[in-house]
């Protein structure tokens, strides 16, 4: 990593002092009543270790700015009093940094010279540190740790000093990753010192010290006159759930709650054809008939529909559990439905109807569920692309992706189910590339989203995880859950999970063994395998991605809302651990397509503004300014009570309130209910 001077400051610069012992205002310049001018940026300086670089990658998930110290890289600038702060014009004393981010509270990289005008600018204008990783110390108002050693399992106690300050968003406990005696987490549990008339430590985390009736303290902030350092003493990585639900407190800690970003915990899922039947799996000839080549002689299965009790019980489970799913529907198989089966109606369909459609949100999946990539040739395995004699591609025509997006929101109309306009997921994702047999977008696709008023198109993050334009529309990228579309039971999940996972020599494909991405596991038990492992292991990755300010939605399939109902068991898994822990001021964000969409629209767009430098902010008293290009969306997040004007600015979420305010022709002020940096050199 390059040291990156990312925030430019939002005035002209004047003279640095290179002294460490204050700042003093330039001949001929009168002093500026009132307090310092604050830069809204956080000064991180790191030596590569994963917990400064998972804070790090916190403030950029956020969008809050950052100037990034690279203490390996030789031509790093020197930290000096003038690097930190300086004095304006008008003689008002200016601090380059809202925030302090070292991997620990004394860095083998920095300097003593360059720790002394850290100390003093922190000091001076009462910015705050965190301590990444720290053995505990007096020099963090520490004793001596009681204990070293594993954390894995360990539950752990947010104090209620911390959920009075930046920590405010969670309940109070939470477990650490992994099980007792496990090779996750590592760390230190000790006591304060004794608070004397100079200095104070306030217990943020604490956790049982293992082997005897004593608390222990894994976090706290130690207070030496205006100087407030944030000592964490256990070791983290930015994936790891207890810095997951930590992260954003910390970010907040630093910044005293004002600083540019926006942060959200996103959680939907989407359930893809609706209507339709999915071919099962089979346990016999480990493979899944009428989707793909099975051995000679393989039984077929009985595809899964869901049923109308089924639906019934998707809508009773919703109203339960707070919580809406998205119906990705495709309406020409229920008009298959009818002929199949000489029915005049649909009894899915009808339940849906009788029950209320607006239980549901509902997405257009395509009339047919027709492949609208390359026109697919079978006489291989796997498949390829068919071609001309030339040996161009041969692309599925306009007309019919045409079709297949209108029929769908025609039928939908036809019988009373409310569509959202402008959202679209193929099946299979196709018409966009898949490799390796198509390796670019169906060029009638592209060109058949404009005209179709297709504005946010469903993508699989798997193959691709960021936001692209398609055509005239924006890419969405869904997450896939590791519960198969061709599954409906536990037997059938656990059979195939491991058909995929284990070795040739425990039974399996062997699949695993080449994989750059997983690997092997011991088989599962067909019927313990689904609850003690897969369950909890999916509920733990989602629910990290969740905790990651990330707005794409997952995705399942109807399959697996038939039979054992893995979707529900899933979604009210994750719910379930996610409530445990957060607030009831922090829901999860349930969005829909267009929601996602434009939320990740807006990262990306935060995420350029930042990088040309051409939006600056700062904290002066109770005022908090941003100044840039008219028309710019700048992510501010600021305490409750804060306003823009005389209404509340922003919306409340977690206990303060944030937002995307558009920037205008004359800055944008919103106003504090305190000062939070009210003193200066």
């Amino acid at each position: 990593m390059k040291y990156l001077r990312k925030w430019r400051p939002a005035a002209a610069l004047a003279l640095a002092l290179g002294c460490s012992c204050g700042f003093v205002v330039a001949p001929g310049i009168a002093a500026a009543a009132g307090p310092p001018r604050v830069d809204l940026n956080v000064l991180v300086v790191t030596d590569g270790s994963p917990w400064v670089e998972g804070l790090r990658q916190q403030m950029a998930s956020e969008g809050v700015a950052t100037t990034v110290v690279d203490l390996n890289n030789s031509s790093r600038p020197v930290i000096t009093s003038g690097f930190l702060a300086d004095t304006l014009s008008d003689g008002t004393p200016h601090a380059k940094f809202e925030g302090v981010v070292l991997p620990s509270d004394s860095p083998a990289g920095l300097s003593a010279d360059e720790r002394t005008a850290l100390t003093n600018y922190e000091t001076g204008y009462a910015v705050r540190e965190v301590d990444s990783y720290v053995y505990p110390t007096a020099n963090v108002g520490m004793n001596a740790p009681a204990y070293a050693g594993s954390l894995d399992g360990v539950n752990a106690t947010v104090t209620a000093a911390a959920r009075a300050d930046a920590f405010r968003y969670l309940k109070g406990t939470f477990a650490f990753d992994g099980q007792p005696g496990g090779p996750l987490s590592y760390g230190y549990l000790g006591q304060p010192l004794a608070n004397t008339a100079t200095s104070s430590f306030t217990s943020f985390l604490t956790a049982p010290i293992p082997g005897s009736a004593t608390t222990g303290t894994l976090a706290g902030v130690y207070t030496t006159g205006n100087r407030q350092q944030l000592e964490i003493s256990f070791g983290y990585n930015y994936y790891q759930g207890q810095f997951r639900y930590l992260a954003h407190g910390i970010v907040d800690w630093v910044t005293k709650g004002v600083h540019f970003g926006y942060w959200r915990n996103y959680f939907s899922v989407n359930i893809d054809d609706v209507f339709n039947y999915d071919a099962i799996w089979s346990d016999v000839g480990k493979c899944t008939p009428g989707d793909g080549t099975c051995p000679a002689g393989t039984p077929d299965t009985t595809p899964a529909r869901m049923s109308a009790t089924d639906a019934s019980y998707a809508a009773q489970w919703e109203q339960q559990n707070t919580f809406t799913l998205d119906m990705l529907y495709n309406g020409g198989a229920s008009v298959q439905y009818l002929a199949d089966n000489a029915a005049l109606l649909d009894p899915l369909l009808l339940q849906f109807q009788l029950q209320g459609v607006n239980q549901f949100r509902w997405v257009n999946h395509t009339y047919t569920h027709q492949f609208l990539g390359c026109q697919q040739d079978f006489t291989v395995i796997p498949w390829r692309c068919a071609t001309d004699s030339s040996g161009n591609i041969l692309w599925v025509p306009s007309s019919t992706i045409n079709s297949e997006i209108k029929q769908n929101i025609q039928w939908a109309k036809q019988n009373g189910i409310p569509v959202r306009g402008g959202e679209l997921v193929a099946g299979e994702h196709s018409g966009t590339f898949i490799l390796p047999q198509q390796p670019v977008d169906n060029p009638n696709f592209d060109a058949a989203l404009g005209p179709d008023g297709v504005k946010w198109l469903g993508l699989d993050a798997s193959r691709e995880a960021n936001q692209r334009a398609v055509g005239a529309a924006l890419g969405v990228p869904r997450h896939p859950v590791n519960v198969f579309y061709n599954v409906a039971t536990k037997a059938q999940e656990v059979s195939e999970y491991n058909w995929i996972y284990t070795s040739t020599a425990n039974g399996g494909s062997g699949i695993c063994q080449n994989s750059t991405t997983s690997t092997c596991i011991a088989p599962l038990d067909p019927s313990t395998g689904w609850d003690s492992y897969i369950l909890p292991q999916s509920i733990q990755i989602a629910l990290s991605t969740v905790l990651q300010n990330d707005p794409r939605p997952y995705y399942m399939h109807q399959s697996n809302l038939t039979q054992d109902r893995l979707a529900l068991q899933f979604t009210s898994g994750l719910l379930s651990a996610y409530r445990t822990v957060f607030a009831t001021s922090t829901p999860v964000v349930n969005a829909t397509m267009t929601q996602e969409g434009q939320a990740l629209q807006s990262q990306s767009q935060w995420t350029a503004t930042q990088n040309a430098g051409t939006v600056t902010g700062y904290v002066q008293g109770t005022s908090v300014v941003v100044t840039g290009p008219a028309g710019t969306s700048a992510p501010l997040t600021a305490p409750a009570q804060t306003k823009q004007g005389s209404p509340a600015y922003g919306n409340a979420y977690a206990g303060e309130r944030s937002a995307y305010p558009t920037l205008g022709s004359s800055p944008l002020v919103l106003t504090l209910p305190s000062t939070p940096f009210p003193t200066s050199p």
